[in-house]
């Protein structure tokens, strides 16, 4: 039976500027503005733009097992983390399958955890299981959470107007708490677009009015809202992995282009032993990045050529708005994965040439390292 899909906080303001709501992860969720995605994408590049991300999972951790739990179940090294300090990382089986990708933030006092919606309940049960026999407790604060993301060049000013926070001060991957409209907020710079930007985390009744005050107070100088459309094409333009296309539990961390953040000079976490052995005698596929080099669209599932024989597919695809071509990342065979490797993608029956790159596509983002 089909679920009745969920509504974020700020579904009456999505109706309100006219979005078109499509299904996604169980939340019903804005696709698009009257605009359109294409002009979402180019605002996010030159000015800004405003998304509803808050069908993310947030769990929070604490206890004094709390490092040790959350150093067992991701594959990154959260040793390294100050306080105020953001890490991306994974969840892997112990085959090295990906249970999901996620953020982990360093409180003084707790964890919190940002994991995809789609993946919640999967990850809160892996998660609590893993921790048996630890000293820790568990808080779903998904419901109660709502998460906007600012994200463009400008980024920063249009922020500045709503809080006393110092914007400039907030680091690559770190965050800070302060008032953002009159609401409380963590505001985090992380983002999904390539682009300057920050993720504000607030509770879900302040949500509509924080969203209000972004958008009202711009005066029309350039922040636009922007869909679920124009958050996937600027992603993927960053060469950014998207679970359940380009990330799942049948394929490895290294398989799918995560071993730049799996740290195996940690003593244990679970996939580590498999993962390892993966590494030693080298993954027989890869992630990759693809540059149409004729015209077409490169749609997920399209299947990937190399001398006439099936070599992988597609698994996201587009025509960059920036860019004006195809691209796409493909999981392709190992003799395939070469940088600057010619392959062929099937475009329903038309085959189009295109060639291994080194993602990202798009390399003139504003985000600040």
């Amino acid at each position: 039976m089909r679920r009745t899909p969920k509504r974020t906080p700020l579904h009456a303001e999505h109706m309100r500027l006219s979005g078109k709501m499509v299904s996604f992860a169980d939340y019903e969720m804005p696709l698009q503005y009257p605009s359109g995605i294409t002009a979402e994408h180019r605002a996010v590049r030159e000015t800004a733009g405003l998304f509803d991300v808050s069908h993310m999972g947030e769990f929070v951790v604490r206890g004094p097992d709390a490092k040790r739990l959350i150093q067992k179940v991701t594959i990154n090294d959260v040793s390294v983390l100050s306080i105020g300090q953001v890490q991306y990382t994974a969840m892997c089986l112990p085959d090295g399958g990906v249970i999901d990708d996620l953020l982990v933030y360093r409180f003084s006092d707790r964890w919190m955890l940002v994991v995809n919606a789609a993946n919640r309940e999967k990850d809160w049960d892996w998660i609590v299981r893993q921790g048996a026999g630890m000293t820790v407790e568990f808080e779903d604060r998904s419901d109660e959470t709502a998460l906007l993301a600012l994200q463009g060049p400008r980024a920063r000013e249009f922020l500045s107007a709503h809080t006393a926070l110092d914007v400039e001060a907030i680091g690559y991957y770190r965050f800070a708490e302060g008032l953002v409209a009159g609401r409380a907020a963590v505001v985090s710079a992380t983002g999904y677009t390539g682009e300057d930007g920050f993720e504000l985390f607030l509770a879900a009744e302040d949500a509509p009015a924080a969203w209000a005050a972004l958008l009202g107070a711009d005066g029309g100088k350039g922040l636009v809202p922007a869909g679920l459309g124009a958050r996937d094409s600027l992603r993927l333009e960053m060469g950014y992995p998207l679970y359940g296309n380009d990330l799942d539990e049948e394929h490895t961390a290294l398989e799918s282009g995560l071993g730049w953040i799996t740290k195996f000079a940690k003593p244990d976490f679970v996939g580590r032993e498999a993962l390892a052995e993966q590494r030693e005698r080298g993954a027989r596929r890869r992630l990759v990045g693809l540059t149409l080099l004729e015209r077409g669209f490169p749609r997920p599932g399209y299947d990937v050529l190399e001398g006439g024989r099936t070599a992988g597919i597609v698994t996201s695809g587009t025509v960059s708005p920036t860019l004006g071509t195809g691209i796409a990342l493909a999981r392709v065979s190992t003799p395939g994965a070469a940088r600057d490797t010619e392959l062929m993608v099937n475009l329903r029956g038309k085959r189009a040439r295109a060639r291994v790159v080194r993602t990202p596509f798009y390399t003139g983002g504003s985000v600040r390292r």
